[in-house]
């Protein structure tokens, strides 16, 4: 599959909005016409087109108008210029030691997979497409590398393609091929990132957004241009994300007056960090964290803790109604191959680590967490199938 077949066109009320071509795709990075990727989908094509279809015409400058992959409310639009595309793609580069080729392992139609068409194409490369239609497939994975060239190779994964390349030795020796691999779309958790390390993978832990045309953020440090404070701190120094620079999007599509971007210049996250030592952490997201008893528990902090336990492969922490306590700790757990679940064990280990209160009061086996965009744990779904 090339990279002039892995979008999507859609007519929207203001026009047509179409990125089905690599001609299209450099005109993003020229200033060309504005364009909207979308899912193959026609359900969610029809929510985003009424959604940000409607009102005034998009202006000429404009040359993405691309989702946020939030699972709940209406969606937005975040708007971006060619010098904001381009940007993105320059402090890539630089922080990377250079352009190069990219592959395509993401979904397009999400930031993190159209900035790596982008990237490529403005390196002056072609990128190559893996077809993830049908899930990630390591062998088609491993075949598509082969086929990569450039002075510099480089791909982007989110964590749970990363378990996946681990467990191939012949994926895992592909990769360590690669000047580096971008790991984002949901946090990394430690004992992943280990793993990746110490099997000699040049992994580089990504933090951003659709309103920063994807990351901005590698390994806590902020890419060249980019700027992040902290606001509303408490005394630990954990307070609201806010991210400034030349590839931060000019508002929301139709929503002129949104609060994310009230100081010019910045956009502001739902997300919560810290500074420490110039390096960024972000310890969660506002609007995940579970009021427990009058206490409020940051579900990443927990979820950390959890993996380290060797029997867990991925985790997820969740809160769900409790008459009681308001609401209470629920972790669901993928076990990993050959192991099996303790969840006393899960319990006392973040009592121990952290509070009794953050501990989990129920803890959950299943077979893999369902996710939306890319890679990120869809909580809503887990509460859902709990209750």
């Amino acid at each position: 599959m090339s990279a002039t077949h892995v979008l999507q066109a859609l007519t929207l009320p203001s026009g047509p909005l179409v990125l089905d071509s690599r001609a299209e795709l450099s005109a993003m990075l020229d200033g060309g016409r504005a364009y909207l990727p979308v899912p193959d989908d026609p359900v969610a094509a029809e929510r985003l087109g009424s959604a940000l279809g409607v009102g005034e015409p998009i202006p000429d400058e404009l040359s993405l108008v691309i989702s946020t992959s939030g699972s709940t409310g209406t969606p937005k639009g975040a708007q971006h210029t060619s010098t904001t595309l381009r940007a993105s793609a320059a402090a890539t580069a630089a922080h990377l030691g250079g352009p190069g080729n990219w592959l395509l392992a993401l979904p397009p139609h999400h930031i993190a997979g159209l900035q790596v068409l982008l990237r490529a194409l403005a390196n002056g490369y072609t990128p190559v497409v893996l077809d993830v239609g049908g899930g990630f497939d390591v062998s088609a994975y491993v075949e598509a590398l082969a086929s990569l060239d450039g002075p510099r190779r480089y791909t982007s994964l989110v964590p749970t393609q990363l378990i996946k390349v681990l467990s191939s030795p012949a994926a895992v020796a592909a990769s360590r091929e690669l000047d580096a691999i971008l790991v984002g779309g949901a946090a990394t958790p430690e004992p992943l990132q280990r793993r990746a390390l110490d099997a000699g993978l040049r992994i580089v832990r990504t933090y951003g957004m659709s309103e920063t045309a994807g990351g901005c953020v590698y390994d806590g440090v902020p890419l060249p241009g980019v700027e992040v404070r902290i606001v509303d701190a408490g005394s630990d120094g954990v307070g609201r994300v806010e991210l400034s620079g030349p590839m931060v999007a000019h508002g929301y599509r139709n929503l002129p007056d949104h609060p994310a971007f009230a100081s010019p210049g910045w956009f502001r996250t739902d997300d919560l960090g810290v500074v420490v030592d110039g390096l960024l952490r972000i310890v969660g997201r506002a609007d995940d964290a579970i009021s427990t008893g009058g206490l409020t528990v940051v579900p990443q902090v927990v979820e950390a803790v959890i993996a380290d336990d060797p029997a867990v492969a991925e985790c997820a922490v969740v809160g769900v109604p409790d008459e009681r306590l308001g609401e209470k700790v629920v972790a669901f757990v993928v076990v990993a191959a050959g192991e099996r679940l303790d969840d006393k064990r899960i319990r006392t280990l973040v009592a121990e680590r952290l509070e009794k209160f953050a501990a989990p009061r129920e803890v959950v086996e299943v077979s893999e967490l369902p996710l939306r965009g890319p890679g990120k744990v869809d909580r809503a779904a887990l509460k859902a199938r709990f209750a």
